[in-house]
């Protein structure tokens, strides 16, 4: 916890000497900055699988005729999930319908359920780091919208992204517009009762240091927090890296594999799960496959695994 104190005392220093100070905002003093979730001081996971792990099956944003065609609907992977004894489902945004209608997701809530599942959260790509303009005003829009959608499913947690720097923008500006993006989304998923989880994905949030930097912008609010992603840093050593953001961790991924200085090995489950439960975690440990195998075959497998670790 030291660490990140006197990282974020060097931020907000930093913010208040310069021309960032003026984009980001009061909201940054240290007393309204974004906290860790309390906890109990017991670690408790349950287990979930991503819609993304069969990303090539899919349809995105499918019309009536392509979901007739599809070689996999949203329907399939809910029993595939049931099929495994899975204690929820994650069903990714970018495989609905295009026409999402009220009728649809009290259908996928009514199966899921009747399967003893929980939707264990749900997912958006947006980029919060675009400036003002349509672009910015459409990317807003569109998280109001899935952040409803999410509360008519019952999904507690909507998976969002910061962005990347826009072409003409500097970081500092990028980070200003993603920080403020997410309080503005914040006011409203708090109304709607849906947290709001920022993945290290890339972008502004490609290293632990930068994703910090926004959580520490973020207003204080029980409705936001991290989404753990064990596969997404490519720094020198990506396990410390998810160890110094998972106290933040309001949901979680796991993946196959893990990239140190960017080079692809094994994750190593074990030590994954060690981190969550070294920062008491309490929640979903949200299986995301993204190999060139089989998914149908190897995602039993690696359930398999992480059940035993979490036994």
């Amino acid at each position: 916890m030291g660490t990140f104190e006197s990282s974020r005392r060097s931020f907000l220093k930093n913010v208040a000497l310069g021309a960032g100070s003026a984009m980001i905002g009061s909201h940054l003093l240290p007393s309204e900055a974004a906290e860790p979730p309390v906890r109990n001081g017991k670690p408790y996971m349950k287990l979930s699988l991503a819609g993304y792990s069969f990303n090539n099956v899919l349809p995105r944003r499918p019309n009536e005729a392509e979901l007739a065609e599809a070689k996999m609907t949203l329907d399939d992977f809910i029993r595939f999930c049931a099929d495994l004894d899975l204690d929820g489902c994650e069903p990714t945004s970018y495989y609905f319908p295009a026409n999402v209608t009220p009728e649809y997701l009290m259908h996928l809530k009514e199966l899921s359920f009747r399967l003893g599942l929980d939707i264990s959260g749900t997912a958006i790509g947006n980029d919060f780091c675009v400036p003002a303009g349509p672009e910015r005003e459409q990317q807003l829009a569109d998280t109001r919208e899935w952040i409803d959608h999410a509360a008519r499913l019952g999904a507690p947690v909507i998976r969002i992204f910061a962005g990347k720097v826009p072409e003409g923008l500097s970081e500092e500006e990028a980070l200003a517009n993603c920080i403020e993006g997410i309080n503005v989304s914040l006011d409203h998923a708090a109304q709607r009762g849906v947290f709001l989880a920022l993945e290290n994905h890339g972008g502004i949030t490609a290293t632990a240091d930068q994703l910090l930097r926004i959580v520490e912008g973020v207003q204080s609010s029980p409705w936001f927090g991290v989404n753990f992603d064990s596969g997404n840093f490519r720094t020198a050593d990506p396990y410390a890296e998810l160890e110094r953001i998972a106290p933040y961790a309001v949901n979680a991924q796991v993946k196959v594999s893990i990239h140190p200085d960017g080079q692809k090995q094994p994750a190593d489950f074990g030590r994954i799960v060690e981190i969550l439960r070294g920062a008491n975690y309490r929640g979903y440990l949200v299986l995301e496959y993204e190999e060139a195998e089989d998914p149908f075959t190897e995602i039993p497998k690696h359930i398999d695994t992480l059940r035993s670790l979490l036994a």
